[in-house]
């Protein structure tokens, strides 16, 4: 049985930093591009980054790019967000995710095989 389990969210100002965490379980990792994913309130669930299964490669989402990391440690089976300077619409559920296609192709939700079930990020003004 596959588990994306996602933690780290919480309520922040403007400006403060997270660090999301996405423990694996059940999938061959190393094979999988990860994701993360979030969807706002009465909004679409968006692309935000993802990393190649060999970590070597990232892809940003523009609203993100410069602010937000993404890293992955296959020995771990973890995937990781580094969030600074966030800002309030930085505000939504982040969602991890894993899927076979190239980490450049996934920034549709129908690439994604698996989902986590999300970790609530808060930024107020």
């Amino acid at each position: 049985q596959v588990q994306l389990v996602e933690s780290g969210g919480g309520l922040v100002q403007a400006g403060d930093s997270l660090r999301l965490a996405c423990a694996a379980s059940g999938l061959p990792f190393s094979h999988y591009s990860m994701a993360w994913f979030r969807q706002a309130p009465e909004k679409e669930r968006e692309f935000v980054s993802s990393i190649r299964w060999s970590g070597d490669s990232t892809d940003y989402a523009a609203s993100v790019k410069g602010r937000l990391t993404i890293s992955r440690d296959n020995a771990r089976n973890m995937v990781y967000l580094q969030m600074n300077s966030l800002r309030p619409e930085d505000t939504a559920v982040y969602y991890c995710a894993a899927s076979r296609a190239d980490h450049r192709d996934t920034h549709s939700s129908n690439s994604i095989e698996y989902w986590g079930q999300g970790t609530q990020v808060t930024v107020s003004s």
